[in-house]
């Protein structure tokens, strides 16, 4: 039994350090606002906010405990203003490695500013809605809605903010409480 802990946990720290990279590369940044711009609910969004953090790939896993990280960038009326880091804790249970892409978008000039003040953290009741490119079915989390067939998942603005993911890859199963935290470097 020990044994097959350990090796999920290694395979869970492996999965999560593959779909991490130390530096990644434009079109990584452009290619998933393309995605993000083909789900119709963030349409909306991308029109009317003020600005938004881009996270193209974010690697997680765990075991009982769990971790995340990613590289991103921020931008303020279509302009790049600089890059931003995501790291997560979380706790509760939870098994395996995924990897997703995550967008924050900003309401307004204060929501903007919150989030590049150097250090902004969602806490455990954060809510973020998990897109599919292509699928009628979406799937919110906390505070959110769902729907299949025809009926997308709604996000809002919640203090300024509204998150959106997206799978990448990988298999993950958990009922765990996290928390994210955020770092911000003007360019």
């Amino acid at each position: 039994m020990k044994k097959l802990i350990r090796l999920i946990s290694t395979l869970s720290l492996a999965a999560s350090l593959m779909f991490t990279q130390a530096a990644l590369a434009d079109s990584e940044y452009s290619d998933t606002i393309a995605k993000f711009k083909q789900a119709s609910d963030t349409h909306r969004f991308f029109d009317n906010a003020y600005g938004y953090a881009i996270f193209p790939t974010v690697g997680k896993g765990g075991l009982g405990i769990g971790a995340a990280y990613g590289k991103g960038q921020v931008f303020r009326n279509q302009s790049y203003t600089g890059d931003t880091s995501l790291t997560q804790i979380s706790l509760g249970f939870q098994i395996g490695g995924q990897a997703y892409s995550e967008i924050i978008f900003f309401k307004n000039a204060k929501a903007y500013e919150e989030f590049t003040s150097g250090s902004f953290e969602f806490g455990a009741q954060a809510s973020a809605v998990a897109i599919n490119i292509g699928a009628n079915a979406q799937a919110g989390t906390t505070g959110n809605s769902s729907g299949a067939g025809g009926k997308a998942a709604k996000a809002a603005y919640i203090n300024g903010m509204a998150v959106y993911t997206m799978a990448k890859g990988g298999l993950m199963f958990e009922a765990a409480l996290a928390g994210q935290s955020f770092t911000f470097e003007e360019k």
